[in-house]
C-alpha cells in the first residue's frame, strides 16, 4: 500500500469513511461527530449510520460550518450465500439520491423495532423486567438496535457494561438473542446503487476468500473496507491486494461510535485521501453507465 500512502501524503489529507451517530447506535449527535472529526484533523468523513440516513442533513450542514467534507453514507446489514446464512455488512458511500432509499429504510427500521421487542420479551421471560420504553429512550429517536437493548440493561442495573450484556444475553446464540429478518446482500447493493452510491464490503476480516468477494462483485460490489480496527496489518495487506486484483476500490475507517478514548478513536486508521478520489472516479463511471 506504499504507493497509496505516498500519494495521500502529497495531498496532506486524511479521512475516516466509517462513523456512527445518534441517528443509529452512536453516542454523539451528527453535528458533534463532524466537530470531533475536525478536531482530529480530518478533511473528509463519511457518516454511515445503520439502516438510516436521518443524520446526514445535520452532518452535511455541520461540515459546511466546520470546513470539512461529509460523504453521505449508510451501513446496511444483509446476508449472503446460497442459503442466506452468512451475515455481512455493506457500506453505501457517496449517496446522491436518498429519497427512494429512505422509503425502503423505513421498513428496515420497523424490522429493527420488532426485533428489539422480541428481545425484550425474552429478557422478561428470564426474569429481567426491562421495558421497550427504556430501549426506545436509549435509542433517542435513532434506528433501534441491540446496543440500545444492552444500554437499557445497563441503565436498569442488570448488567455492568456492554460486554456483559452481549456475553450473557444478547450475543449470537445467547438466551435473549433474536436473529434479524434477512435483507439479501444483492438487494442491499441494489438499494445503494439506486441511490447513486458505491457498495463496499465492510470489515470482512483477514479470512475472507477471493471466491466470496468475487461472487459479491458479480452481484454489484464496488469496493472493500481495507482499513478497520478489527483488521491486523497483515489483514489489511491481504485485502489491499485482493482489491487491486479484482479491480475494487478501497475504503477504510474507525467504525467510530463516539467514545472519547478506548480501542476505537476517530481517525485512528489514517485512511489516505487518495482513496476518496478513487471512489469518486468509480462513482462517475457508474453514473455514466446508468445514463447510457
Amino acid at each position: 500500500m506504499s504507493d497509496v500512502v505516498g500519494g495521500a501524503a502529497a495531498q496532506n489529507q486524511l479521512v475516516d469513511l466509517h462513523t456512527h451517530s445518534t441517528a443509529s447506535d452512536g453516542t454523539r449527535a451528527p453535528r458533534d461527530v463532524v466537530a470531533a472529526a475536525r478536531a482530529a484533523g480530518l478533511s473528509v468523513i463519511a457518516l454511515t449510520d445503520h439502516d438510516t440516513v436521518a443524520g446526514l442533513p445535520e452532518a452535511i450542514v455541520a461540515g459546511e460550518e466546520f470546513g470539512l467534507r461529509v460523504v453521505a453514507g449508510i451501513e446496511l446489514s444483509a446476508v449472503e450465500g446460497e442459503r442466506g446464512d452468512q451475515e455481512t455488512h455493506i457500506l453505501g458511500l457517496h449517496l446522491s439520491d436518498r429519497h427512494e432509499l429512505e422509503r425502503r429504510l423505513a421498513g428496515i427500521r420497523d424490522m429493527r423495532v420488532r426485533r428489539a421487542e422480541a428481545m425484550v420479551r425474552r429478557l422478561n421471560e428470564l426474569g429481567i423486567p426491562v421495558t421497550m420504553d427504556s430501549v426506545l429512550q436509549q435509542a433517542a429517536g435513532g434506528a433501534v438496535g441491540r446496543p440500545h437493548v444492552a444500554r437499557a440493561l445497563i441503565a436498569g442495573g442488570w448488567t455492568g457494561d456492554l460486554h456483559e450484556a452481549f456475553n450473557r444475553f444478547l450475543g449470537n446464540g445467547r438466551q435473549a438473542f433474536v436473529p434479524k429478518e434477512r435483507l439479501a446482500a444483492v438487494d442491499a447493493m441494489a438499494l445503494i446503487h439506486n441511490a447513486g452510491g458505491l457498495a463496499v464490503l465492510a470489515h470482512p476480516g483477514g479470512q475472507v476468500t477471493r471466491e466470496r468477494v468475487a461472487a459479491l462483485q458479480r452481484e454489484g460490489l464496488d469496493g472493500i473496507e481495507v482499513l478497520h480496527p478489527s483488521h491486523s496489518w497483515d489483514d489489511a495487506r491481504q485485502l489491499d491486494s485482493l482489491a487491486a486484483d479484482l479491480g475494487l476500490v478501497r475504503s477504510g475507517g474507525s467504525d467510530w461510535h463516539g467514545a472519547s478514548d478506548g480501542a476505537r478513536t476517530l481517525g485512528m486508521m489514517r485512511v489516505p485521501g487518495q482513496w476518496v478520489a478513487d471512489q469518486e472516479a468509480r462513482v462517475a463511471v457508474r453514473a455514466s453507465r446508468r445514463v447510457a
